[in-house]
């Protein structure tokens, strides 16, 4: 893990630069160091029967570089990710290229576009450009993914615009595998590591969002539209994608709200639609909508149950019906295991997730969050001879604790387990599959502040 101390050397370098001139300028060098240790028995995929857990230990490392002056924002953040054991403990060198973890996870710049004594009244215009990351409403299309170690990342321009509680961003970004001669043609299908999309296998070519929002004394409501391309393609000799002219493009629409029904009850909606064309081609028409409440029994306590329909394909569908959460972080929504919408498929049926979520404040240090939900396919399910199965997918329970003791230093523990159905086996394609599956982990969070004094 040579290249963690390269990075820290260089950030130290830096500081030094960055607290010399701190009085003409904002300056900002934050850093963190995430271990996650993981026992994976059964997680994303139900095992066979007589397969053995897996143990490991992963870490990501970053340090976060920050300006701030006149009409003028710099962010940048280095990141290193590797599992423990990954580099024998005497190389020098990095010698699997596919598993160089080091990386540029976000660098941009962003620039006001109005005289300060304008921004002095509220009003806000500025333009973004760069390498960043894209957190919208709850994260659940567009997030940062931030659990995975790598996280999500899209390079960018993002223009906003802020006055009274008032937001509209205005994004686009236009993907090359590199610098060209001739032509735009795109081969969104990555080497080495599964696309940074929902859409598996494919990354975007281009994408175009409109997000407009407003705050109001209970909550916030907003609107999302997003046009995402994908590069058309021919199946080569050997059935590899090959990119040829043109594009497929599918669109995204929908309101989001967020809001309090008294002083006791939250409750957040949001619905849906996906129309155009899909990664492949075929003709895309698909919904989700997703309601939750949460009730606060005291200032300790709060419950609340929820739904989340997402559509899918059914016996005799034609075309694509399946919705597709696009850039968004799962992990949040559809059960801490990882078994919908993640890298590990379970078919085209859609998903409908019934859920209780609890939360107990112990201390002010101290939190433990509950999730029991009930999984099923949105449609009908056949097995491969053709005989209708139950649509229940199974129930996952899931109990997770975060401890602070400091303010940079946090502990977050897991345990869940996910009671399995022979149809959940059947989408996951797991013969002899068990019908009970477990994981735990410890994550130790640090994320000093270099230039914060004691």
């Amino acid at each position: 893990m040579h290249s963690i101390y390269k990075i820290f050397s260089l950030g130290f370098l830096l500081a030094g630069f960055l607290t010399a001139g701190e009085s003409a300028a904002q300056f900002s060098f934050t850093g963190q160091v995430r271990t996650r240790t993981e026992l994976r028995d059964g997680f994303g995929a139900p095992l066979q029967v007589g397969q053995d857990a897996a143990f490991f230990t992963s870490q990501r490392t970053r340090l976060n570089f920050g300006y701030a002056g006149y009409r003028t924002k710099f962010f940048t953040a280095i990141q290193d990710v590797r599992v423990w054991g990954q580099d024998a403990s005497t190389n020098n060198r990095i010698t699997n290229p596919a598993q160089n973890g080091l990386m540029v996870h976000e660098a941009w710049a962003e620039i006001s576009l109005l005289d300060t004594n304008i921004t002095k009244t509220g009003k806000d215009l500025s333009l973004k450009i760069g390498r960043q990351e894209l957190v919208y409403e709850d994260s659940r299309l567009l997030g940062n993914l931030d659990w995975l170690q790598q996280a999500r990342r899209h390079d960018a321009a993002l223009l906003k615009y802020n006055h009274n509680g008032f937001v509209a961003h205005l994004g686009v970004a236009f993907n090359q595998n590199g610098e060209l001669k001739s032509g735009t043609l795109y081969n969104g299908v990555p080497t080495g590591y599964a696309a940074g999309t929902n859409a598996i296998g494919t990354m975007y070519k281009s994408m175009q969002f409109l997000y407009l929002g407003k705050q109001f004394k209970a909550g916030n409501a907003s609107f999302l539209v997003l046009k995402d391309d994908f590069n058309k393609y021919t199946l080569n000799e050997t059935g590899a994608k090959a990119p040829v002219g043109g594009t497929w493009s599918r669109v995204t629409v929908g309101p989001y709200l967020n809001t309090r029904l008294g002083k006791s009850i939250s409750l957040t909606a949001s619905a849906y639609l996906q129309s155009g064309k899909d990664k492949d081609g075929a003709n895309l028409r698909a919904y989700t909508y997703s309601l939750s409440t949460l009730y606060a029994v005291n200032k300790r306590f709060a419950i609340g149950p929820g739904v989340d329909y997402l559509s899918g394909n059914g016996v005799g569908s034609t075309g694509n019906r399946r919705f597709d959460p696009l850039y968004g972080t799962p992990h949040k929504f559809w059960g801490q295991m990882d078994y919908f919408y993640v890298a590990d498929g379970f078919g085209k049926g859609g998903l409908v997730d019934y859920y209780l979520s609890s939360i107990i404040k112990v201390s002010p240090r101290f939190s433990i969050n509950t999730d029991l939900h009930e999984f099923a396919s949105a449609t009908s399910v056949m097995s491969s001879d053709q005989n209708r199965l139950s649509r229940s997918y199974g129930t996952e329970l899931d109990m997770i604790m975060n401890y602070s003791i400091t303010k940079t230093i946090g502990l977050q523990g897991g345990y869940c387990t996910f009671f399995t159905t022979p149809t959940l086996a059947a989408v996951k394609g797991v013969s002899n599959a068990r019908s009970n599956a477990n994981w735990a982990y410890l994550m130790i969070n640090i994320k000093p502040d270099f230039l914060a004094k004691n």
